[in-house]
């Protein structure tokens, strides 16, 4: 298993919900009704697909073995770089969380803390991906022995197995693709 091309792959779905939340975004801006239940789909998506099974790997394998190897650079583009865009895109995500209960609630002027967290969130990680998929992952497989590159692959692996065996992927996917449909 290529655990980096996989990251890669998995940024597409990822990508793919962003879109999908800019778009249900939108639709509250043009005063249409909120669906609740698609905004807790999405938050589930960004917080079970993106963030624990995706960000997980990276975390868990590729980050925390690129901070090891490399030093002070590894430090200062992860812990400093990509662990805080991570920590900032769940602020967002809670945050809009938040925004949602008060508009059930009643509070209208709440809209405006949707539409801002979910565009910000959005925002953040277009850009992160990017950073990732051309910059991080690529220093990575120059930098990083052949050794450490074979064992991420080993556990990624692994970890992909167990999140097969709980339909993991399958769920999120089809999640992403069913509310495409809805937002187009």
């Amino acid at each position: 298993m290529d655990t980096i091309q996989l990251m890669i792959d998995e940024h597409k779905y990822i990508k793919r919900m962003l879109q999908v939340l800019r778009k249900a975004s939108y639709r509250v801006l043009q005063g249409e009704g909120i669906d609740f239940n698609d905004f807790y789909q999405m938050i589930d998506f960004v917080r079970n697909y993106a963030d624990n099974h995706h960000h997980g790997k990276e975390e868990k394998l590729l980050f925390n073995r690129m901070v090891e190897e490399l030093g002070p650079l590894g430090e200062k583009l992860i812990r400093h770089g990509m662990l805080v865009e991570h920590d900032l895109g769940r602020l967002y995500m809670k945050d809009l969380e938040e925004a949602l209960v008060k508009v059930r609630g009643g509070d209208e002027e709440a809209k405006i803390d949707i539409i801002a967290n979910a565009v910000a969130y959005t925002n953040l990680l277009n850009r992160h991906i990017d950073k990732e998929d051309t910059v991080i992952y690529t220093f990575a497989q120059r930098s990083l022995s052949p050794e450490s590159l074979k064992e991420i692959d080993v556990a990624c692996e692994k970890f992909e197995l167990e999140m097969e065996a709980q339909n993991v992927q399958y769920k999120y996917i089809n999640l992403v693709e069913a509310l495409e449909i809805k937002y187009k």
